[in-house]
């Protein structure tokens, strides 16, 4: 059996307009009825069509397993498929990070409480589940077998761009579309559907502000630099197509012109001046890593750069504290010399 997500734009407002769908058979019904509901609690199509893409493995094992799955109904599985299910990623290749295999699984666990409103049972391989320790015994057992199905993730390393980098892929954009949108990713560490979602309305140049509707539709103002500024009032002034779309960034040429710039048509442009500069590893969200860095090292406190990036916890933050082996080496110079020095001043 072939899965597949297709996008459907004559779906209703309260139903996903992306569906899993068998090639032969039609619509995966139970799963799409999933997509549906989490599309009327508020998700974002951007968050649908994650949810979507991440249970069509799942699908793929299943139906090798011998399951039926073209019913009203999902088949009942317990921990023991899941178990299965995510030792069959880790052998995958090309290799699955924990961090999307997790995503996975943790998916597969939504899914089964949504249609049986239980957690999901552990029977006939039964794991062990609560146990007690000094550690939790404010907050009651702790579910271990979950803890099992979760792979540990890496530490996450911040690699933002050097100056030179920066300025060399910057310097090749020709266009004052492509400069506002770095612009906005370098100098406000936006992210790029932050970027591609702006509209017209957000735009407060006279107050020095940008309206932002970031992840989960959270809303942040954003200040901006007299350079920004200027960068947008020039593309809005010069370059923007006459249009009836609201938003700020569109196409400036061929047939798609005046249409918004999508999230496809961004990577294409960054891949372009990619190879153009062999900057490798610039890409939209780096130019945001690259901004977190430098307000950090500026002296910009955390709580400030937390409610800026519109990150929901601080320790998400707290990544771009970086200190370098130069950086240390030059803290410890310093506290030596302190420790040092009165031991020179009481030498005769």
């Amino acid at each position: 059996m072939k899965f597949v997500v297709e996008t459907r734009h004559d779906m209703p407002a309260g139903a996903s307009p992306y569906r899993i769908v068998e090639r032969e058979q039609g619509e995966v019904l139970w799963a799409n009825r999933f997509l549906d509901v989490q599309r009327v609690r508020g998700l974002t199509p951007l968050t649908l069509r994650a949810y979507a893409l991440e249970l069509l493995p799942f699908l793929h094992w299943w139906a090798q397993q011998g399951v039926h799955l073209m019913q009203q109904e999902p088949p009942r599985f317990t921990e023991t498929t899941l178990l299965d299910y995510v030792r069959c990623q880790r052998e995958a290749i090309p290799r699955l990070t924990p961090v999307t295999i997790n995503n996975r699984s943790y998916l597969v666990r939504r899914l089964f409480r949504f249609y049986f409103e239980a957690d999901m049972p552990h029977a006939p391989c039964r794991l062990p589940r609560a146990w007690w320790s000094a550690a939790n015994r404010q907050s009651g057992p702790w579910n271990r077998a979950e803890a099992l199905l979760r792979l540990q993730v890496p530490p996450r390393v911040i690699e933002p761009l050097s100056v030179e980098q920066v300025h060399r892929f910057w310097r090749s954009f020709r266009s004052a579309r492509d400069i506002a949108m770095v612009a906005l990713m370098l100098l406000n560490g936006l992210r790029c559907c932050e970027v591609l979602r702006l509209e017209l309305e957000d735009l407060r140049l006279s107050e020095a502000e940008l309206r932002v509707c970031g992840k989960r539709s959270k809303v942040r103002m954003v200040p901006l630099a007299p350079e920004t500024i200027r960068l947008l009032d020039c593309y809005l002034k010069t370059e923007r197509p006459l249009t009836n779309t609201a938003r700020v960034f569109v196409s400036l040429k061929g047939k798609a012109r005046g249409k918004p710039m999508t999230t496809a048509g961004l990577r294409s442009l960054f891949r372009h001046h990619r190879i153009a500069t062999q900057v490798r590893k610039a890409n939209p969200h780096r130019f945001r890593h690259t901004f977190g860095r430098d307000m950090l090292r500026d002296g910009m406190s955390l709580p400030a750069l937390q409610r800026l990036m519109g990150h929901s916890h601080i320790q998400t933050t707290m990544l771009y504290i970086q200190i370098t082996p130069q950086e240390v080496y030059e803290e410890y110079c310093r506290a030596v010399a302190k420790r040092t020095a009165p031991a020179r001043i009481a030498q005769p």
